[in-house]
């Protein structure tokens, strides 16, 4: 049961990964829109893939209630902080200089506010479980993990037009926006 959930979460961090994965335009304003943008989602993937691994080191069969509790709810704050600052990063970046840059943010903005949306949410199912009654608790998780399968699995069309034609292409260049500037923990 516990695996589930931790398959659920790392499910998640695909999504956060495409954000971090951003091809070759000499175009300068779309440039230095990518890298504003990059420099300032950077720390947030950073903060998810922690949250991860917290999550992810606890949910054992043989973990206290109590303690996958005050873990997982802790990460879904910080997740859901970290997407509404994704949110607010690509809100406050403008919108990319590009055909349709406009909505395209918007839509972006949209939804990475609405898995901060999301995550909020988790976190205040998760803070209801009780961890007195271990069934009754792994119930309550099997609950969790279906909807963290749905997050990881929900559309993110916006974030995915964001990165392509252009855009993406500035951000393949940002060393900010390149997986290897945010190492896994181990």
């Amino acid at each position: 049961m516990n695996k589930k959930l931790a398959a659920a979460l790392s499910g998640g961090a695909v999504l956060v990964l495409a954000l971090s994965g951003c091809s070759d335009d000499s175009d300068d304003k779309v440039n230095a829109w990518a890298k504003k943008v990059c420099d300032q989602v950077q720390p947030q993937v950073k903060k998810i893939e922690e949250a991860n691994t917290a999550i992810q080191k606890e949910t054992t069969d043989q973990s206290k209630a109590d303690v996958v509790q005050k873990t997982d709810s802790a990460a879904f704050q910080s997740m859901s902080e970290a997407y509404k600052a994704m949110g607010a990063a690509v809100k406050s970046a403008g919108a990319p200089p590009v055909e349709d840059g406009e909505k395209t943010q918007q839509e972006a903005v949209k939804e990475l506010d609405g898995i901060s949306a999301a995550y909020a949410n988790l976190k205040k199912q998760v803070d209801t479980l009780n961890t007195k009654d271990q069934a009754k608790f792994a119930d309550g998780l099997k609950g969790i993990a279906a909807e963290l399968d749905k997050l990881s699995k929900s559309g993110n069309q916006a974030l995915t037009k964001l990165q392509s034609g252009e855009v993406g292409k500035a951000m393949k260049k940002q060393q900010s926006c390149q997986r290897s500037a945010a190492p896994s923990p181990a």
